[in-house]
């Protein structure tokens, strides 16, 4: 689950994150009345769009004001706006709030981030001089600029790792202690939180000697949120997928693709594996979907719902191993699923496993124009032609 970047630094700041002073705006008229709070502590303000994405700034939806005037035609410049990034597409996301932003003097920029990484088995704090540029371009162009530490999760990250990062960063010596605090707060938000990722960018140091998470992300463990109603509440269903959230309602995972090939299959191995051999015969997924070991009728008929709601998807594999569930079982459900729903497009279906062969009589039997295959790569090759006719 990802939250907004003001969501974000609340968050962080119960952990002793310092961040920014800011307010969240949803009409002009409440930016008006925040921006005149903030102007009379300082000669600027910030005025930064919310949407769940990157790239804001490059996007134009970081805006300085020096005026209370400015930040009010900002605030409707962008209020409605759809934002169009490197992270959403050409369809862009709409800007449904802003936040106001007290301003800093800003000396330096770096990078920080924490992440679990699985080749490991350990949380990696990441950090790097190059602030302000996306961690995956710095990665590609200098990767000996990104410094890392991983941490044993029998102690937690220790004082003299944070330490070698700050170091590492080039900070004055002046800077180091409050850059270690930074540091170790975050780590302990990470984990408090249930975080899957967190990061700063940029992370600044200003002119008067403070250490600021001058922006914030931060995505979650969708797994741990029952044990954070608070963050769950925090949820912004407009952000997120409808077809995305209405399978999380029937615990189907689902992620929208830009293919026009519906994939239902069941275990995620599986799902990875149909996807790449969709795309090694040439044609392009549309979508993942796993719908799991022990997928009942309903939770069939729903992903059939799911993919007929794409207007992209030309063709649908279904691709099943029966191992938990009888094949029998799971052609009884893609038929019942098939008929309710109308599939209107060409339809592959792949079964193995147990009691395949009852399963194919099933699904012969059913009177609908279903295009079976015994092998991935038959599918693959079948479902691709279809999409293509």
């Amino acid at each position: 689950m990802n939250i907004h970047e003001y969501q974000a630094k609340e968050l962080l700041s119960r952990y002793g994150v310092r961040v920014p002073a800011g307010k969240v705006a949803f009409t002009a008229a409440e930016a008006e009345e925040i921006a005149k709070e903030f102007l009379s502590a300082g000669p600027v303000c910030v005025v930064k769009a919310q949407i769940h994405a990157g790239g804001r700034g490059k996007a134009g939806g970081v805006k300085l004001a020096r005026s209370k005037d400015e930040a009010v035609a900002y605030a409707k410049e962008l209020l409605g706006k759809v934002l169009v990034t490197h992270q959403t597409g050409p369809e862009g996301k709409e800007v449904k709030k802003v936040l106001i932003e007290e301003g800093c003097r800003i000396e330096r920029e770096f990078y920080l981030g924490a992440v679990v990484d699985r080749s490991t088995q350990r949380i990696c704090m990441m950090a790097s001089s190059e602030g302000g540029v996306e961690i995956e371009e710095v990665a590609a162009r200098s990767p000996e600029k990104i410094i890392k530490e991983y941490v044993d999760p029998a102690v937690g990250l220790m004082p003299f790792q944070a330490r070698k990062l700050a170091f590492a960063l080039g900070l004055e010596k002046k800077l180091v202690s409050k850059a270690v605090k930074f540091m170790m707060a975050l780590y302990n938000a990470f984990v408090g939180l249930d975080a899957s990722m967190a990061e700063i960018n940029p992370l600044v140091t200003t002119e008067d000697g403070e250490v600021i998470a001058l922006d914030a992300k931060i995505s979650f463990d969708d797994n741990a949120l029952f044990r954070h109603k608070d963050i769950e509440d925090m949820r912004d269903l407009d952000e997120e997928d409808p077809r995305e959230l209405a399978a999380s309602r029937f615990n189907l995972n689902y992620v929208s693709l830009d293919g026009d090939i519906g994939c239902m299959v069941n275990g995620a191995g599986l799902a990875m594996a149909t996807m790449d051999i969709i795309k090694l015969y040439g044609g392009n997924p549309a979508n993942f979907l796993d719908v799991g070991g022990g997928a009942n009728t309903e939770q069939v008929t729903e992903a059939f719902k799911l993919l007929m709601s794409d207007d992209k998807v030309r063709a649908v594999l279904v691709n099943i191993f029966g191992g938990i569930m009888r094949c029998d079982i799971i052609a009884e459900g893609i038929v019942e699923a098939a008929r309710d729903v109308g599939v209107k497009v060409p339809l592959v279906v792949r079964l193995q496993g147990t009691n395949v062969d009852k399963g194919r009589e099933i699904l012969q039997g059913s009177g609908l124009d279903i295009i079976a295959a015994e092998k991935m790569d038959e599918a693959a090759q079948k479902v691709v032609e279809a999409a293509r006719g």
